[in-house]
């Protein structure tokens, strides 16, 4: 081993088993060279594959990446069905087919067929106006992602004709929905009610935050009442679409939509349909037999059970198709049927209101039992003493007529019931309004205890017409509305009041809920909703409210026996109103006509409305029944008639009867 240089032996001693220091040699320089090549190998490799990836296939991975966007799209569940208290459908579902443009997947410049032929030719197929079409779709060029829906509820001809040439269609579509339809017709339309968009307010006010915009929801009527149960939920489907929102593949729901629940009611659709037939039968009677009646044009006629509240008709005319809102819906369509706007309304008489629950009309001499009880429970009236009933009566100069101005008797309670005497009842009035003030408004405190001047409580929703008071007279005819005298209440007011007039304004369901009250002594509280149902099982029952004692102690009833008995006459006896009808129906039944006047704005004359009110069988109540015919005349010759054919409906017997001559 050779010699260290000088001065590094002395600081690192030598190690005999130290080698010597590693030198570079030919293995070493060709391992190096194959290490260098591999890399540069590597590197040349990723190179070329990133300039085959950005500058050769570039623009078609591009278009992949566009492609795989996903849309979300909310499915709507079809509705439930809403069935009758047999079980008979009277709203259901089908499917529709509306024809949509998505705007991005029509022709670009140079495309053959042209965008312009597609639409022309699809406006062709339509029958709609070409530049129409242009229009709406034209609205939606900056919206790509959503088609506009160019006509909603196309024939078969239509979507069979576009869906067998779709390359003749390049963006046009054809979808489906469902859409309801009504097996029974013109039946209950506006109580059933309708669907339509949700609306802004809709959306706002809904707290579960499930009604998104473009969902169908209940508008009116049942559908309005019970569409959270109607509804169903919602489901959703996915959708692969490009950056133009040109779908790319097939829709793919999960989940999927869930059906609505079935809504059963209380309506019996037979004795629905026989009331709608009676209404137009007392107006054709009121037409042939009266003289002034000649503007007789509308009604609502009520049926109910008295003992648990359930509704078994309601009826209002004039009425309308309810499946005007089906489907394709136009201002045309809709004014045709008099359902657009208030001019529309006024021509064809507002088939759209629905006169059962919410036409307001003075009451007439269907108000009298009120008028007797509040005599009785005032102590200003003994119902077995006699009354003189004359043809007039004056009072402070004023005079008051009698329906019959050639009345000259004395009568008790029953008898002026069963006879309408007015100039008795006036003197009720008379006698209540001269009770000292601690008395309180017996009249319209016995009428608010039967359920006037308040809402039912039935779902669909009513009018809670009015009750007028001396509180309410002071407010509403304060100036510039009235007079400073007409603000005093007056004893004219009370002897009006006290025949069901003045400005008393009742609904016709208000008043069967009244004579419910009269039959059996309780308030109940009226009802549509018999169970909702899911797979034909109850999921839940329209159990109604409990009925309410009108008043307690065993002596009340015994007066209401006194009510009864003049409403039992009024239909039996020689006397009564409305004898000429229901004296050989073999059912016995109960009940009071009535003759109420109400000024016509558009007439400038007071029309009289005519009402019959009653129950049956007398002994056992089962159904109530008040009917109202408008500009009818006097209640025992148009609405008396009316009323009777519903309870031969219901009691399942037919009699014959001759048109009584005019009588209140």
């Amino acid at each position: 081993m050779p010699e260290k240089p000088d001065g590094f032996g002395s600081f690192v001693p030598g190690d005999p088993r130290t080698r010597e220091p590693w030198h570079v040699n030919q293995q070493t320089i060709l391992r190096a060279g194959i290490l260098g090549a591999i890399a540069v190998a590597l590197f040349v490799t990723l190179i070329i594959r990133l300039w085959a990836l950005q500058i050769i296939s570039g623009n078609e991975y591009l278009r992949i990446a566009q492609d795989n966007q996903i849309r979300t799209v909310r499915l709507q569940a079809p509705r439930g069905s809403i069935i009758d208290d047999k079980g008979r459908v009277l709203v259901k579902n089908r499917l529709s087919h509306d024809v949509r443009v998505w705007y991005a997947e029509l022709p670009s410049k140079g495309e053959r067929p042209t965008r312009h032929d597609v639409l022309k030719e699809l406006a062709k197929v339509l029958n709609v106006k070409p530049q129409r079409l242009y229009k709406k779709v034209d609205q939606r060029k900056n919206d790509p992602l959503n088609p506009v829906v160019v006509k909603a509820d196309v024939n078969r001809w239509q979507s069979d004709y576009i869906l067998e040439r779709s390359d003749q269609f390049p963006g046009v579509e054809v979808a489906t929905r469902y859409v309801r339809t009504y097996p029974q017709g013109w039946l209950a339309a506006q109580t059933l009610g309708s669907v339509g968009s949700a609306t802004p307010q809709q959306i706002k006010a809904d707290k579960t935050g499930s009604i998104r915009s473009g969902d169908l929801v209940g508008q009116s009527g049942i559908e309005a009442a019970f569409d959270k149960d109607l509804r169903g939920t919602p489901g959703l489907a996915s959708q692969r679409i490009d950056s133009q929102g040109r779908p790319r593949s097939e829709l793919v729901a999960n989940p999927e939509p869930q059906p609505g629940d079935t809504v059963q009611l209380t309506l019996d659709a037979d004795l629905q349909s026989v009331a709608q037939k009676a209404l137009k039968n007392g107006i054709q009677i009121a037409r042939n037999t009266c003289a002034s009646c000649w503007n007789a044009n509308g009604g609502a006629i009520v049926a109910l059970d008295p003992n648990d509240g359930s509704v078994k008709a309601l009826a209002s005319y004039p009425s309308y198709s309810p499946a005007i809102y089906s489907g394709h819906v136009t201002n045309r369509k809709l004014e045709r049927q008099g359902l657009l706007g208030a001019a529309s309304g006024l021509a064809h008489n507002y088939p759209g209101l629905n006169r059962a629950t919410m036409g307001l009309y003075p009451p007439g001499s269907t108000f009298k039992p009120i008028t007797a009880i509040a005599a009785i429970q005032s102590g200003v009236l003994d119902p077995e003493a006699n009354l003189h009933c004359t043809g007039k009566l004056i009072d402070h100069g004023l005079r008051f007529d009698n329906w019959d101005p050639n009345a000259n008797s004395w009568i008790n309670l029953p008898t002026a019931l069963a006879m309408s005497c007015d100039t008795y009842f006036y003197q009720l009035g008379q006698r209540i309004w001269g009770l000292p003030p601690s008395y309180g408004e017996p009249i319209q405190s016995w009428a608010k205890n039967f359920g006037l001047g308040k809402h039912t409580g039935i779902e669909i929703g009513d009018y809670a017409g009015v009750v007028p008071t001396k509180k309410w007279q002071r407010h509403h005819y304060r100036a510039p509305f009235g007079r400073a005298e007409d603000r005093t209440w007056k004893p004219g007011d009370s002897i009006n009041l006290s025949i069901g007039q003045k400005d008393l304004q009742v609904t016709p369901l208000q008043m069967a809920r009244l004579y419910g009250g009269i039959a059996t002594g309780k308030l109940v509280t009226p009802h549509l909703l018999a169970s909702v149902q899911r797979d034909n099982i109850p999921i839940r029952l329209g159990i109604s409210k409990a009925p309410k004692a009108i008043a307690s102690g065993p002596d009340f009833n015994q007066k209401l026996d006194i009510i009864r008995q003049g409403l039992y006459m009024a239909t039996h006896d020689p006397i009564g109103t409305s004898s000429a009808v229901f004296s050989s129906f073999p059912v016995p039944i109960a009940g009071k006509t009535g003759t109420a006047e109400k000024w016509s704005n558009q007439y400038k004359h007071n029309f009289n409305q005519a009402w019959w009110c009653g129950y049956g069988p007398t002994n056992q109540p089962k159904l109530v029944v008040c009917a109202v015919i408008e500009n009818g005349g006097h209640g025992g010759t148009a609405a008396a008639p009316a009323a009777l054919e519903v309870f031969q409906q219901f009691f399942g017997v037919k009699n014959t009867y001759t048109v009584p001559t005019q009588t209140d």
